[in-house]
């Protein structure tokens, strides 16, 4: 590794990725964003040449700058869909072939959001968006995750999954099996429809696709919010659910007791959500006293290059560097 290496940052997620090239004093020389990384759709070769035409992107932009760069020395990865350990080893290998950097680190998106998230790499962070997931970290190397798979692996929220759970509560109101909920007017009203039957139909047709489901999340929020008692439930057990991660995954790595950072990302956390927030701010004053929540306004990138300078061991001030050209 030349005494001018660089750090190539990666954030890779299902709809689009951004790259930072980093300089060996913090300085970021160039930056480009591309499309989704979705290995599990398109093969793991296909994935990583969507991410190799975005580095190149970044590469030919840092030509010429004006900071010199012997090369790249470190590629930290921080990608979507790296779930598992023998994921992430998968594709660390798969970007290791393309010979991008002396050495590369693939680590699941969620560690990017939670480095960006705090000063040096402890804490833990619950993200929140399309689907719902939670890491930890601690600055001898130790981690704590879940599997964030699904259903399968113990998961319950993000956005996909209270549209539907929204839906269901919505249908059997309708229907006469549950309890009345403004749900079942306020679901198919977001489409224009006048009933839970027919935007059952139309998802059930393709006339309305099965991704546009995210857009029905703000809608449960906002019924919870006018007070609708099956929506704020819902609103109650997601606040319940991002608690419970947290504070598992304090245990585990021994910051339950200690003051520790709780780092909140994801479109779902991200909008601040007034019955979420306190819901979650409750039940956690009770769960881990000493934890302070942050949500994170920085991007992710941010934190994939950081964990690249924690690998490389560059100084606090270029740590600090990096950090004040995000704002």
């Amino acid at each position: 590794m030349g005494v001018n290496a660089a750090v190539l940052a990666i954030d890779a997620g299902n709809s689009k990725t951004d790259v930072a090239l980093i300089g060996p004093d913090g300085t970021v020389l160039s930056t480009a964003r591309g499309g989704g990384f979705q290995p599990q759709a398109v093969s793991v070769a296909a994935a990583v040449d969507v991410l190799g035409a975005t580095i190149d992107d970044a590469l030919t932009k840092a030509r010429g700058t004006a900071g010199p760069v012997d090369s790249v020395g470190h590629v930290s990865a921080c990608l979507a869909n790296a779930d598992l350990p023998v994921e992430e080893r998968e594709l660390a290998e798969a970007l290791r072939d393309r010979g991008w950097g002396g050495t590369v680190e693939v680590r699941n998106d969620t560690f990017a959001i939670l480095r960006a998230g705090v000063d040096e790499p402890r804490g833990v962070a619950v993200v929140c968006g399309a689907g719902i997931n939670c890491v930890g970290m601690v600055p001898d190397g130790r981690t704590a995750r879940f599997p964030a798979i699904g259903r399968i692996s113990g998961d319950w929220g993000g956005g996909s999954g209270l549209a539907e759970e929204a839906m269901w509560f919505a249908a059997r109101a309708e229907d006469g099996r549950g309890e009345p909920t403004e749900l079942a007017r306020a679901l198919p009203a977001h489409f224009g429809l006048d009933s839970m039957y027919a935007l059952i139909e139309a998802v059930h047709l393709g006339h309305i696709e099965l991704e546009r489901r995210h857009e029905l999340t703000p809608v449960l929020f906002a019924t919870g919010a006018a007070g609708d008692p099956v929506a704020r439930a819902l609103v109650h057990r997601l606040a319940e659910e991002v608690v419970a991660m947290a504070s598992v995954a304090l245990t585990r790595l021994g910051l339950l007791d200690e003051e520790a950072p709780v780092v909140l990302g994801g479109s779902v956390l991200a909008a601040r959500h007034p019955q979420l927030d306190d819901t979650i701010a409750e039940l956690l004053a009770v769960r881990a006293p000493k934890a302070a929540i942050r949500v994170v306004a920085e991007p992710p990138v941010l934190g994939a290059a950081l964990l690249g300078l924690d690998r490389t061991g560059a100084a606090p001030e270029v740590h600090n560097r990096l950090r004040a050209q995000y704002g």
